[in-house]
Order: C-alpha cells, then structure tokens, then sequence
C-alpha cells in the first residue's frame, strides 16, 4: 500500500458506514458493488443527517421567523460551506442545484438570455451570437454536450470539439487548432465516466484563457475520488452531483467564480431568488440565491453537506491513493484473453473507471454473469455515445470503484470475468 492509502483496519471501518454493503444478492452471494461511477451507496453520517433534519428541524428556509426556520436555514448553509471546503471555493460561490445536468442546464439557459440582452452590461461576457464557437471534448457525459448543442443552435454559434487519442486521452495538440480566437465557451470534463482519465485542466484553461473563453468544468468522477480545487484548477465554473459522492440523489451543485457569479443573469425565476417585485418587473438577490428560484432540496442539501464533511474527514489524499490501488488490480483485467480495455492501461492520471469489451460477448450478458455472481457493474454507453463510436463500439462493461471497496473484492470481480467467455463457449 501506499503511504496515504487505507490500512485494513481503515478500510473495515470505512466499510461498516455504510449499511448497504451488509446485505446479499442472488441467493445469498455477498454484494460487490462496482457501480460507483453511476451511484455511490451512502454512509451512516449522510442517512442520519437526512434524517435528523426531518425529525428536528424541518421548515422552509430564508423565509421564516421561528425558531425551527433559522435551525433549518443554518444547517442549510452550513452544508454548503462544508461542500465550499471540500472544493477549494467560498461558500457564495455554490449554488445548489438537483445536479451536475441541472447546472450545465442552468448555465446554458444563463448564456441564452444574456445572448437575448439579459442582464445588462455586465452579462456581455457570457452572450454567444452567430459565429462564436463553443468547444466541448469527444469525452463529454451527454449531460455536458447537449446542452451546449441546444445553445448553439439557439444562438447560432458553432459547436467544436477536442478528439481523443487510441488509448482513451484528450489529444492536447489539437488545441490550437479547436480552441481560436471565435472561441466563447469552453466546456470538458474533469475525469471520462468511461475511460477513467483524468484531462490536463491547467493546459486547457490556459489556452482558453489566451482567447477570453469561459471554461466549465464536469467534475462528477473527481471530485469524489481525488483532492480537487476549483479555484487552484482556474476553471471559472464547474458542476458536481451529491449522489456520486457518498450523498443523496436529486442534489449536486455549481460552482462559478463569486465575480463571474454575480454578472451571470438567472436561469430560473420565482420565489427565494427576489429582491422587490412590481407588476411590471422585478430585482434578484446576490448570488447564489439568485440562481436558487422556489423552495430547494433543503434536507438532501445538509445530507450532501455532510457527506462532503465525510469526505474532508477521511481525506481526500487518501481516498485517491486507495483509488490507485483499486485500478492497478482493475487493469489486470486487460491480461485475460479476448477483453479489451477502453481507455489508458496505466494508472497515471487515472480513476478507478474501467470499461471494456469481451470479444464474441453483448455488454449485457457480460454484465448478466457477473451480477449473478454477486458482482454489480455497469453495462450500454453510459451516457457517452459519441465517445463509444469514436472506438467503434456500441456498448461496454463498466466497474466503477470506491473508497468502500477492497482489494479482495476486485480479485472476485477478475475471477469472475474470466469465465464469461467459456460460458458462452466463444473461442
């Protein structure tokens, strides 16, 4: 092991939060969860804060004068400063979101309307007209491309993109060319929800930089895995999901630069988000609530706070180097005969995300045999088709680790693939 990594006893107490990882699956087989990449399971400390707030202080937020409303606003802004920390950002710079796709969404419709003339002066940096040029990766999650296709065709900008190399990584040559003087927005992922591969970011935002492009970053598969600091990184917004970082579903967050922030124009209007309202127009709070229109995932917010507190605790260092390992003893997978891996076959700059192929064998009847081992992956396109076709697959097999899995477990998962082309009897 490394230095930084989990010993055994670590690792045992980390496995006991989270409850999940007890119960057994297809008659009676111990569950080895390998699906983290899409869902990650939740510890005692997340489920419990969830709870508690329903239990003890359960009320509208910003909006009332008792007692149980200034309890409930207070665990409200305390999850995000401890969301803030985890990133490297203050904590007026996290809006909450329902998750990374709402907050790409949110940006899209932001850049929209100040292409419409919406917000005056100051939102001219983010308006994109005929001409313009907006720049994702052949990576992206179709969360962080289609959104960016939808604004270009309402703003008549162009859409353009970085290809990726045969081994799974951004081809970081092609930047000069991508990336011109036309450039506006450009949007890319922090590490492939398929390939596992973590992008050169300070490369990419100096060079947008060099043209006044605005970056946005999907840091989905970072930062649950990896010391991440958005500030550090340069990037001037960025979008993450709770549900993929130990926290609940229907809850993520953005992060935009405080400056930046307070220049976008809303995406969403209504209650929580005003100043003073007349019948003929309105005035919007600072940022965030400016972005945080109708009443908010309060109790999935103080739970999403505390799994980013969960998250500080165990040391986000150490949960890295435990990634490491996990994807070291992933990789052998590429030794068996007929699997191809997608994507690096080194763990340099590389997360515990490992798609493959079996030759002669449907993503899904691989994904079948290893389920009815116990063994639970990911099977399709995982939301990135562009990506598959660029590798001429329609689909792959995905295992996706944790901070929760072990060693012993990835070996299981080995054994187990090893036998799925005997079963279907493929040469």
């Amino acid at each position: 092991m490394t230095e930084l990594a989990l010993n055994a006893q670590e690792l045992a107490a980390v496995r006991a939060d989270f409850p999940l990882l007890e119960r057994t699956v297809r008659e009676g087989k111990p569950l080895i969860y390998l699906d983290s990449g899409a869902t990650s399971q939740k510890p005692h400390p997340v489920l419990d804060a969830e709870q508690d707030f329903y239990q003890q202080r359960n009320a509208a937020v910003h909006r009332g004068a008792h007692q149980l409303a200034e309890e409930a606003t207070d665990a409200f802004e305390h999850a995000r400063e401890q969301v803030a920390l985890l990133v490297g950002a203050h904590a007026d710079e996290i809006v909450w979101t329902s998750g990374a796709t709402a907050g790409l969404n949110l940006l899209a419709h932001a850049f929209q309307h100040a292409s419409l003339g919406r917000g005056g002066a100051a939102a001219e940096k983010f308006a994109l007209q005929p001409g313009d040029e907006i720049i994702v990766t052949e990576l992206e999650h179709h969360s962080n491309l289609i959104p960016w296709q939808e604004l270009a065709a309402r703003t008549g900008a162009t859409l353009n993109w970085i290809p990726v190399l045969d081994n799974g990584r951004l081809d970081l040559t092609a930047l000069d060319s991508v990336i011109t003087e036309r450039t506006r927005v450009v949007a890319f992922t922090h590490a492939s929800n398929v390939t596992g591969a973590i992008t050169d970011v300070p490369t990419i935002v100096a060079r947008a930089q060099r043209v006044g492009a605005v970056t946005v970053l999907d840091a989905c598969q970072s930062v649950p895995n990896m010391p991440v600091n958005f500030r550090e990184l340069g990037v001037d917004f960025a979008v993450f999901s709770a549900h993929k970082m130990l926290g609940p579903t229907g809850v993520g967050a953005l992060y935009g630069r405080r400056e930046l922030l307070e220049d976008l124009p809303p995406a969403t209007f209504g209650g929580s988000m005003v100043e003073v309202v007349t019948m003929d127009s309105a005035t919007y709070m600072p940022a965030p609530q400016k972005f945080e229109a109708g009443t908010q995932m309060v109790a999935q917010a103080v739970a999403f706070g505390a799994a980013a507190q969960y998250l500080r605790e165990l040391g986000m260092a150490a949960v890295y180097a435990h990634e490491q390992e996990l994807v070291a003893e992933m990789l052998k997978i590429a030794e068996i005969p007929g699997i191809r891996v997608v994507g690096p076959l080194d763990t340099q700059d590389r997360l515990a995300v490992v798609a493959f192929v079996v030759d002669g064998v449907h993503a899904h009847d691989v994904g079948q045999i290893l389920d009815n081992d116990g063994i639970a992956v990911r099977v399709g396109h995982h939301c990135a088709q562009p990506l598959h076709r660029r590798f001429q697959v329609a689909s792959t097999t995905r295992a996706s680790g944790a901070i929760y899995n072990t060693i012993d477990e990835i070996e299981r998962f080995r054994e187990s693939l090893g036998t799925v082309r005997a079963f279907f009897s493929v040469d």
